[in-house]
């Protein structure tokens, strides 16, 4: 495998919804439960106003994960220098270096922006989310109880937060 990473275009909106909406449909490791048209992905993850990067892994062309650091809006309030993250990753690519791959460019983008600390809210039985954050050095800070799903079963968020040098 001869992984690369870039920045996402507009041109792969569909990618990146065809890939999360894969995990959506598995169901557990993502807050998002709703598919994504392509155009939603873009608005969602490439081009909002408030992004700050989009950077996909791909080997020979085939998008393996991608991850978005983003300023926080009006639905997710946060300190002033902080900003959030998402971490996507292909069914049946996870633990391959995708996710560490993607966080070095990332990390490049957050210093650049003069970011001081990301923010991962995840699914609390998400564990292998929760690994992946602790071990890229994100360490506990809060935790949203009983936050409902779609179906009415309440999930906590464990919110991790990682001080960018």
């Amino acid at each position: 495998m001869t992984l690369t990473t870039r920045p996402a275009t507009p041109r792969d909106a569909a990618a990146l919804a065809a890939l999360i909406n894969e995990i959506i449909a598995i169901g557990g490791t993502t807050a998002y439960e709703t598919p994504f048209t392509p155009e939603h992905a873009d608005q969602e993850f490439i081009s909002p106003p408030h992004r700050l990067a989009c950077t996909l892994a791909e080997d020979e062309g085939e998008v393996l994960g991608f991850q978005v650091l983003l300023w926080p809006n009006e639905h997710e309030p946060f300190p002033d220098g902080w900003a959030y993250i998402g971490t996507y990753a292909r069914v049946g690519h996870t633990g391959g270096g995708v996710g560490r791959a993607l966080f070095s460019e990332t990390v490049k983008a957050a210093r650049a922006a003069g970011v001081k600390t990301i923010d991962a809210t995840i699914r609390a039985d998400n564990t292998g989310g929760l690994a992946f954050y602790s071990r890229l050095g994100f360490v506990d800070y809060d935790r949203k109880l009983g936050v409902p799903l779609k179906d009415g079963a309440l999930v906590d968020r464990v919110r991790k937060r990682f001080e960018v040098n």
